[in-house]
């Protein structure tokens, strides 16, 4: 998408997906951050990658933004919720979206390897699936494709 088409907000809650990507790589973690925000624009959850330290497969920055939310509301349903994370998601966590009900997803720096929405697949497109939330690609994404391509050129 076209960065102008992002409101304030949107760019607000990605720098801070970004800021907790950060602190993730700083961690040792593959450096993905999210937020959970709620209709009224408020923070119901923030993560980072947390798979390694957890020794948990499933410890995506986004699975973790949807357990604590989850908790947090008393509800699996987080009806009318926006998912801001710097990485499009994999299958795994659109399909946890999808269980949500989240009402959108904004994603930074594509996925080209297991990139859900889109890039190795399409899980938003299947018609199959009982609920579609609108996805919305490339926010800040320059910014975060360089925090992994940093990260990985460390590890080589």
């Amino acid at each position: 998408m076209d960065q102008d088409s992002f409101s304030q907000a949107d760019r607000g809650f990605m720098a801070r997906a970004l800021e907790l990507a950060a602190r993730s790589g700083q961690r040792g973690e593959v450096p993905v951050g999210a937020l959970l925000v709620d209709q009224e624009g408020a923070v119901l959850a923030e993560a980072g990658n947390r798979s390694i330290s957890h020794n948990d497969p499933t410890a995506h920055a986004e699975m973790l933004c949807l357990r604590a939310a989850s908790r947090a509301e008393g509800n699996y349903r987080l009806t009318g919720c926006t998912l801001y994370v710097t990485l499009e998601p994999c299958p795994m966590c659109a399909g946890a979206v999808v269980w949500a009900r989240l009402a959108r997803v904004v994603y930074a720096a594509r996925d080209p390897k297991a990139g859900a929405y889109g890039s190795a697949l399409d899980l938003a497109s299947l018609e199959s699936l009982n609920h579609h939330p609108l996805v919305e690609g490339g926010l800040l994404a320059v910014e975060a494709a360089a925090l992994l391509k940093e990260f990985f050129a460390q590890r080589r």
